[in-house]
């Protein structure tokens, strides 16, 4: 299978993201990944958030507290966010690619890698007036004021270039 269709693979799996733990709770369940961020070293996710049903699809990830225009929410942590090569990702069992496949993306500046986040950012979803900017590599902002409670969103365009071609093609 080619690198494109499985693009294509992670587009329509990420969209349709099921909650693999603790899918019994109906209410949204807290994970707490800014605490140090705020007075040392940075986590990926730099703010509060929570993973819950999306509006969006499936699941998504949202804010745990108000988050103003214009503040870090996100930035590049070798130590929490893994580069996998792709003979790595080809060499790996069907079960590893098919989580890398719904959860990981290509490195806009390391062709040949995946990202693959271990905190709740991999949870968020796909919005065509996203409210974060991920547009410099290595670090998101807020593009306008999230409420607590509210879905925080991307754009996957800004990930990589044939995300429009390929949505339109899984869609």
């Amino acid at each position: 299978m080619g690198f494109s269709r499985r693009i294509g693979m992670f587009i329509a799996a990420r969209q349709t993201a099921v909650l693999l733990f603790r899918r019994d709770l109906a209410m949204p369940f807290p994970v707490e990944t800014g605490l140090l961020a705020k007075t040392g070293p940075a986590n990926m996710m730099l703010i509060r958030t929570y993973v819950a049903a999306s509006a969006i699809e499936g699941v998504g990830v949202f804010a745990a507290e108000p988050i103003r225009k214009g503040a870090s929410i996100w930035r590049l942590d070798p130590d929490f966010d893994r580069l996998i090569p792709m003979d790595k990702y080809e060499a790996a069992p069907s079960h590893l690619r098919e989580l890398l496949d719904r959860y990981a993306y290509p490195s806009p500046d390391r062709p040949g890698f995946m990202v693959y986040e271990v905190d709740n950012g991999r949870f968020m979803n796909h919005a065509g007036n996203p409210n974060t900017d991920f547009s410099q590599y290595g670090g998101a902002t807020a593009t306008r004021d999230i409420a607590a409670g509210e879905e925080i969103t991307c754009d996957y365009g800004e990930f990589f270039e044939d995300f429009e071609r390929l949505h339109l093609a899984t869609a």
